[in-house]
């Protein structure tokens, strides 16, 4: 198979990203594929060369996987299908082309220790959403975020303030490898598993453990979440859980969204979640 260049993909999400948010500021003018394109400054034709680059299928396929409609119906699917996929978990045929995670919370002591003791990897690396942080210990990975623009500093400072004790390497080499296996969709196919180590409530704990549960193209709501943890009333509790999530895309909170149907609030940017949900439409199709 192809190695996909990321750094290519990073480049092409800067212009996704654009071309979203061009796309929801004039919403209810339908722009037309010339205007999106020329919004960030490209040709129809390059644009469009660019887009199946990227997601695989032409921006107005894509645009289709962007609408309230659409997520909508994703919601009452997914709700239908929900109770199977809880109870498979990891093992469900639902998740052919998703990827294996397991991992483990810190004991109560290690947590109380806020990482002294621990010694923490970390690079970045071009991802087909950007810039992303990833970090591990010799338990595995503890931090995956996204930079927000180009403000890495701001990325870092998110790792240091949830390990504030560790010790800190920067190691950039490994961080490439995790990446492609992350996100070429024909190596999650009889691999080892990812392996995480988090820091985190119980309470947070189960939250992410569900979460792992949502197979690629699907979507829940964050009642859905509380109700299957048994804390039905907790949504909110829940939404604060999944907004302090450690690990993006492998422990996937862009899968939740608003029980109306909107998709917003992430850590990482809304729009980054609108163009993730796409994507794996696009992928799951």
């Amino acid at each position: 198979m192809a190695t996909i260049d990321y750094s290519q993909h990073s480049d092409d999400y800067k212009r996704i990203e654009k071309a979203i948010q061009f796309i929801e500021a004039n919403f209810q003018s339908q722009p037309s594929l010339d205007q999106i394109a020329e919004s960030v400054f490209l040709s129809k034709y390059h644009f469009d060369r660019l887009f199946k680059r990227w997601a695989g299928i032409s921006p107005i396929q894509f645009m289709q996987f962007m609408t309230l409609d659409y997520s909508k119906q994703k919601l009452a699917e997914s709700r239908s299908l929900l109770d199977t996929s809880f109870d498979a978990g990891l093992s469900g045929p639902g998740r052919l082309h998703d990827l294996f995670v397991t991992f483990e919370g810190m004991t109560p002591g290690e947590f109380k220790k806020q990482g002294a003791g621990l010694d923490i990897s970390h690079g970045f690396a071009d991802s087909p959403f950007g810039d992303c942080l990833i970090a591990t210990t010799d338990r595995g990975i503890c931090h995956l975020g996204f930079v927000k623009g180009d403000r890495r500093s701001d990325a870092l400072d998110q790792l240091f303030e949830t390990w504030p004790r560790a010790s800190f390497k920067e190691n950039p080499k490994p961080v490439s490898t995790i990446v492609r296996r992350i996100f070429e969709k024909d190596q999650t196919k009889n691999m080892h598993p990812f392996n995480l180590h988090l820091k985190g409530t119980n309470f947070q704990i189960n939250v992410w453990k569900a979460l792992l549960s949502i197979p690629e193209g699907w979507v829940v709501s964050y009642q859905d979440i509380a109700s299957y943890i048994g804390r039905p009333k907790a949504f909110r509790a829940v939404a604060n859980a999944i907004a302090i999530n450690p690990v993006a895309f492998l422990i996937p909170c862009h899968r939740v969204i608003a029980k109306s149907g909107k998709i917003h609030q992430y850590r990482w940017g809304a729009t980054r979640k609108k163009a993730i949900f796409g994507w794996e439409a696009a992928r799951s199709a």
